[in-house]
């Protein structure tokens, strides 16, 4: 699964994020919540047939169910199904094709309990037969932080209320939801085969696990469609959708690589999706266990409770993927990076199963990593190192996470399990691992785990067992410290030369509170030219490393390969830094040294000559890193940068690099530049032509304003229009800016948080401040970014921004933004 990252935040709260960034607690060692077990098996899934239909008017499944099921150890008499919120109307036991009717509970709503009628041995299958209505919307659930909402069926506007939006039917099983519409074991370390009957009106198209092998007419209007799966996958894996969808059909070695879309998005499914093929052949590949399921498909669906799901050969994504071929000339990897994450848990969640929920970092943890492993494939090791190094960053910037193991045997409900630990600091780790392995011995580590744990389930020992299997190494020291243990280190680092020993020193002091850690490290050497590399190993809290060497060196690079999961202070002179961007290889490198230069631009030249070579760097990214670390506000900087900043602007091939060559643009307040700016509005690219809007709002308000009034139905505008809105309109703009955000879908609503914030502070008017507040504490109460911390970096710039008011009404609305901070902080 995926989930809404702070990446697709505005930058006003990202700024807020990294003021947390060094506050670590220290790692608890005392479980403050229950023991969680892995669940015990009683009796085994060995297949599921299932036959339905639905009541779109009364939003109801009516199923009837074949569950093959045989004792797991020992002999037993009774069956216990996890089924909620349902009416069950008949269970019986299957004797060939007669039903013996059995006793069964279902008091609680919540558990089907049913007497057998007799005792069957280990190795005895039987069916149960269970005819029911599934009633998701008047279950009674509550979801996560994760995943928004957990009644496991959904009906998407089934009465066509919603002009112009579709009627859709799908399921989200993750993590025990899919016994909101099935009687089941509902547990991850279960597994069955599946074939699912759906009876639906004839002009929807279906899409289920497996293979389709029938269509049938099913009475005026209506046909049923039947899935079959026939090799086993757990539960919560298990999916429905329905709905007008247009499929686009793809190949990869003779499989079926099918894409379903909206009819509007349709014709832009290659672009969208395209890369599918190239990541089964390099995942295959790369882990030397090929695709293990007979198709892939992959599916669009509205109002989506997450990001994107791994069903079993059918993975579900949010609307946020579907795009025009406008809006994909602005699509960066990280849109893109959710296909190679939920692709790579048909490997990783699908073909091996965590065993518990204790042990999600064997489904999530691979899955993110996967996401900078298929960019480094396809776009380059810089792609893949920045896409690396912005995950690790949001889970460096909440602080909260640093108490948490990555392996939990203990926590509060099961969905807390799905945070920036499991996701973006495991992801990190593996990425640690397989530097330290190397990659030939890693990769044959990870086909060695699917291959011993095939269609069943696995845990971090496992994936240890098969590390140290073909490393030869013994590994619990990584485990224990990494998956078993919580917090990340905490180092300053120091340097001095000995001239007349001629040996380099680095002293390396480890901060933080707890444990120290164990850090193989690599470290290089630039002399005259050339490198050398020491490998070193750190096992104590503060420990100096020498090299000797023939002359002082113009650069010591402290883990050089930019892998180690901690946060460093690095003491090194802006000189190694400036040598460090120009000579240093990586992506991080570069960015570390334009970080270091950026801060001392104004006051030195050698620093300002970095950020303007990095104008200029290779990849985008560092570009863009560039543009926004101008400080424009500076005469000597302005001037010297300009020139820079205007090429890029008219001319740079990455649209988002022009975008924000645009918005320094209107920073620097040139009327020359008006023309430049101007003709961005013929641009093709949304990128440009909303960075245009805010350049021209910053040179001339007026021309500005009328421009973008022109623009306002361009819904792909709105970001752009609201933006300047906030910055140079008044009470008459807060309108758009409000219908904006209501009409936007999916992860699309927070691109106005930063406008709303802006005009927050500008609104007199206590019916328009009201209104702006009570949206952005909704947004301050999302379970998925307060799982991330955006909720105290939103109340933080609530606060800053209700202390611009000014007027009659400043304190009224003042203690509006004050108690939407307080309900924000109460968590509703």
């Amino acid at each position: 699964m995926k989930v809404l990252a702070l990446a697709q935040l505005p930058g006003c709260l990202l700024l807020v994020a990294a003021a947390h960034a060094q506050a670590l607690p220290t790692p608890t060692t005392e479980p403050t919540s229950p023991y969680r077990a892995s669940a015990t098996k009683v009796s085994d899934l060995v297949h599921t047939k299932l036959a339905v239909r639905f009541d779109y008017a009364k939003r109801y499944l009516y199923g009837q169910e074949w569950v093959t099921l045989v004792p797991h150890a020992y002999p037993t008499d009774s069956l216990r199904l996890d089924a909620k919120g349902m009416d069950i109307k008949a269970v019986a036991l299957m004797n060939g094709d007669a039903r013996q009717p059995l006793k069964f509970d279902y008091s609680d709503k919540m558990n089907l309990r049913i007497n057998l009628g007799r005792t069957f041995k280990p190795g005895e299958q039987y069916i149960v037969y269970i005819d029911y209505t599934a009633k998701p919307d008047e279950l009674k659930v509550q979801g996560s932080e994760a995943i928004t909402d957990a009644k496991g069926l959904y009906f998407i506007n089934p009465d066509s209320a919603v002009a112009g939006k579709p009627v859709q039917i799908w399921t989200q099983g993750e993590t025990e939801a899919s016994s909101a519409w099935f009687p089941t074991i509902d547990r991850p370390n279960q597994k069955t085969t599946d074939e699912i009957a759906l009876t639906v009106p004839a002009k929807y198209t279906t899409l289920s696990n497996g293979k389709l092998v029938s269509q049938v007419a099913a009475g005026p209007g209506l046909r049923t469609d039947t899935w079959k799966m026939d090799l086993p996958h757990s539960p919560y894996l298990f999916m429905m959708a329905v709905g007008n969808f247009k499929i686009y059909k793809d190949t990869w070695r003779g499989k079926e690589v099918n894409y379903y879309l909206e009819p509007k998005y349709a014709p832009f499914a290659k672009q969208i999706f395209g890369n599918t093929p190239d990541m089964l052949e390099f995942f295959s590949n790369r882990l030397g266990v090929e695709f293990p399921w007979n198709k892939y498909a992959q599916i669009v669906c509205r109002d989506y409770v997450s990001g994107a799901m791994e069903n079993t050969t059918a993975t579900l994504h949010g609307e946020q993927v579907q795009m025009t071929d406008r809006e994909l000339l602005d699509r960066e990897y990280e849109s893109e990076s959710v296909i190679a994450h939920e692709l790579f848990h048909q490997w990783f969640g699908d073909y091996v199963t965590t065993e518990s929920w204790s042990n999600l970092t064997v489904n999530e943890s691979m899955a993110d990593f996967s996401e900078a492993l298929y960019a480094e494939h396809k776009y380059g090791r810089d792609a893949g190192d920045a896409h690396g190094y912005q995950n690790l960053q949001r889970y460096l910037r909440n602080p909260a996470d640093a108490s948490k193991n990555l392996v939990r045997f203990h926590y509060g409900d099961k969905e807390d399990m799905f945070d920036l630990v499991t996701y973006q600091k495991g992801g990190a780790i593996v990425q640690m691992l397989r530097s330290y392995l190397g990659d030939e011995v890693f990769f044959k580590g990870l086909q060695k785990y699917l291959t011993d744990n095939k269609l069943s389930n696995g845990e971090a020992h496992q994936m240890r067992l098969a590390m140290e299997a073909v490393s030869g190494q013994d590994l619990n020291w990584f485990y224990n410290q990494w998956y078993f243990g919580a917090g990340n280190p905490v180092v300053t680092i120091d340097y001095a030369w000995d001239a007349a020993k001629k040996v380099q020193s680095v002293t390396i002091k480890q901060t933080q509170e707890g444990q120290t850690f164990r850090l193989p490290l690599d470290i290089d050497y630039y002399v005259g030219g050339k490198v050398q590399r020491q490998r070193v190993l750190m096992t104590e809290a503060s420990q100096t490393f020498t090299m000797p060497l023939g002359a002082k060196p113009e650069l010591v690079n402290v883990d050089a390969e930019k892998y180690t999961v901690w946060q460093k202070t690095d003491n090194k002179p802006l000189a190694e830094f400036a040598y460090q961007y120009g000579h240093a290889p990586l992506y991080v490198d570069r960015l570390e040294a334009l970080k270091a230069a950026a801060a001392a631009q104004t006051t030195s030249p050698a620093a300002r000559a970095v950020v303007l070579a990095a104008l200029q760097d290779k990849f985008y990214g560092l570009r863009i890193a560039a543009l926004s670390a101008l400080k424009l506000d500076d005469k000597a900087v302005a001037k010297a940068a300009a020139p820079a900043v205007r090429r890029l602007a008219a001319a740079d091939a990455n649209t988002h690099v022009r975008a924000a060559a645009l918005e320094a643009l209107g920073e620097l307040k040139d009327q020359k530049d008006a023309k430049l700016i101007g003709e961005a509005f013929s641009s093709p690219s949304y990128a440009v032509e909303n960075a245009a809007l805010t350049a021209l709002g910053s040179i001339n308000p007026t021309a500005a304003l009328a421009k973008a009034k022109a623009l306002e139905g361009d819904a792909n505008l709105s970001q752009g229009i609201t933006t300047l809105y906030a910055q140079a309109g008044g009470a008459e703009q807060w309108n758009f800016i409000k219908t904006s955000y209501d009409q936007a879908t999916g992860y699309r609503k927070y691109a106005f948080i930063r406008p709303m914030l802006q005009m927050l502070g500008r609104l007199d008017d206590p019916t328009a401040f009201a209104e702006d507040v009570q949206r952005l504490q909704a947004i301050g109460l999302n379970p998925q970014l307060r799982a991330q911390g955006a909720d105290k970096m939103l109340m933080q710039a609530i606060r800053a921004s209700a202390s611009q008011q000014k007027g009659a009404n400043a304190a009224k609305n003042q203690a509006a933004a004050q108690a939407a901070v307080q309900a924000i902080e109460a968590g509703k």
